[in-house]
């Protein structure tokens, strides 16, 4: 089974001078964790996740309560959400993101997934997006590809 065969097509996409509120918005309505950024012929030039845009609230880009050392104040750190709305979305985006191709095998796709702890990744033909593919959709497509079977 290749990618094809389980990916999503008609993503939602944005462009790098998107607000990251505009982008906040498709993910929310979409219920997606993350939107393909991508040049006027969807040439593929990064992808926006919601953990990219709650980063920018910590004082330092990837730190993590875990960090014992610096006291935090959520409460304060909250009010900078707003603030992060505003900004474009090339400023957060992953640039050049690992994708696949949709003549790859699944579980390939399923382990670059598993070795980057990402629920999902962009399918590129010759650079332009054709889709994305998540964990769920491999599951899915593995498990009624062996429906019926002993």
């Amino acid at each position: 089974m290749v990618v094809q065969n389980v990916m999503s097509t008609g993503v939602v996409t944005a462009k790098r001078t998107d607000t990251i509120r505009s982008v906040v918005f498709k993910m929310t309505m979409r219920r997606c964790g993350a939107i393909p950024i991508v040049e006027h012929d969807q040439t593929l030039v990064g992808v926006v996740t919601l953990r990219d845009v709650l980063l920018p609230l910590y004082p330092n880009y990837g730190d993590y309560i875990h960090d014992n050392v610096h006291s935090r104040n959520f409460v304060e750190m909250e009010k900078g959400y707003a603030e992060v709305l505003t900004k474009k979305v090339e400023e957060v985006m992953a640039k050049n993101p690992l994708t696949v191709s949709p003549d790859d095998p699944v579980l390939e796709a399923a382990s670059y997934m598993g070795l980057k702890h990402f629920r999902r990744i962009p399918v590129v033909d010759r650079g332009k997006l054709v889709g994305m593919v998540s964990i769920g959709d491999i599951n899915r497509g593995l498990f009624l590809d062996q429906q019926g079977k002993p």
